[in-house]
């Protein structure tokens, strides 16, 4: 198939999805995508504002320690429910969408139902939808483990759904719809004087991400980057401004990244934060085990820390802070607030510092 007639993939979080008649919203514009550019759609959405943790607590009301099979189980539900909506408004229209949920779209993972890595990509499923269909909406974060068993890809994984179905449709590109044009300095919403960033390498886009950076997922990135996939960041409102450019090339990217979600554990000695931060790493958790202390950050929530390091045999650690992380020539650095407004006051701070300092340099980069 010729790069011009190549289905095109894109991604809408669940901030596109404020209300239900948001879904016949979109459905207008990608009917219009579509009928601009003759290409065939691959849509990968994200559940509405708030439904997974509808789900997560009813789940809890019912066994406050679920297994991992059960919450995968529970979870992915929410974004087969917003993918469903979308199909149903597109239908509507006139085109022909259908839907592949989990363990029909070619995507295997390792056997951890929660926080699972991607092993493998077939392509055939999505390419045959494609053939058969002008748009297909994929939930976000689904797959299935060896044995064909639900798995959850983890917090904001649609990111990762979109580029391994770009990676699946052989697209050079794949579009990241967001409330955001991209990726900023810090947190726009809780900071004053953040800037967008134009263009961010690979490289860079992934240690934020890493370190809280909601933006993107970061084994999205390194997949993206591994098969050369340029990703492109876009308001998800018309006219769907263009943001951020994540490819191989762009500046040093300087930011402060702030992620609420997250959690600084305190341990007794290097030894325990040692053998928690295994714990969490063997089960897909994403964690930092911090240089200057017995400590651990446990990166964007959504995970039962303390069941974790219990089942692993690990004395839980004690909630200390928030990590907060500046992003500066190349270096990193995570510093800790006691509590939320702390982290807000220290981000604004070290914010406000990053953007004197570059201020400073302006005269000597412009000789």
């Amino acid at each position: 198939m010729s790069p011009d007639k190549r289905p095109l993939v894109v991604k809408f979080g669940g901030s596109s999805f404020a209300t239900p008649g948001a879904y016949a919203q979109l459905a207008h514009a990608l009917d219009a995508r579509i009928a601009g550019s003759g290409r065939r759609l691959a849509v990968v959405v994200s559940a509405m504002p708030g439904e997974t943790e509808r789900l997560r607590e009813r789940l809890h009301e019912v066994n406050p320690r679920p297994t991992g099979a059960r919450v995968a189980g529970m979870l992915t539900l929410a974004d087969t429910v917003s993918a469903q909506l979308l199909a149903a408004a597109l239908q509507r229209l006139g085109r022909g969408a259908t839907v592949l949920v989990g363990h029909e779209t070619g995507f295997t993972t390792t056997d951890t139902f929660m926080w699972a890595g991607l092993e493998r990509i077939a392509p055939e499923p999505l390419r045959r939808a494609l053939a058969e269909h002008e748009v297909v909406v994929v939930p976000g974060g689904q797959a299935v483990d060896g044995l064909g068993r639900p798995t959850w890809l983890g917090k904001n994984s649609s990111d990762l759904s979109a580029v391994a179905t770009a990676v699946a449709l052989g697209a050079s590109a794949c579009e990241i719809h967001s409330d955001v044009h991209g990726i900023h300095s810090c947190d726009p919403h809780r900071i004053d004087g953040t800037r967008l960033l134009d263009q961010v390498a690979y490289d860079d886009a992934a240690t934020m991400s890493r370190h809280g950076a909601k933006v993107l997922h970061h084994r999205a990135v390194r997949l993206a980057q591994q098969h050369g996939v340029t990703i492109r960041c876009r308001h998800n409102k018309a006219p769907f401004t263009q943001g951020t450019v994540i490819g191989p090339g762009g500046p040093s990217a300087s930011a402060v990244v702030l992620n609420l979600r997250s959690r600084v554990l305190d341990y007794p000695d290097p030894a325990a934060a040692d053998r928690a931060h295994r714990a969490f790493r063997a089960d897909g958790v994403e964690t930092l085990r911090l240089p200057d202390g017995p400590q651990v950050a446990v990166i964007g929530g959504y995970v039962d820390a303390e069941e974790t390091q219990l089942r692993h045999g690990v004395t839980p650690g004690r909630p200390c802070g928030f990590p907060v992380t500046v992003l500066h020539e190349d270096r990193t650095a995570v510093h800790t607030a006691a509590d939320e407004p702390a982290a807000v006051r220290l981000a604004q701070h070290l914010h406000d510092e990053l953007a004197l300092s570059e201020e400073q340099l302006l005269p000597t980069s412009a000789v």
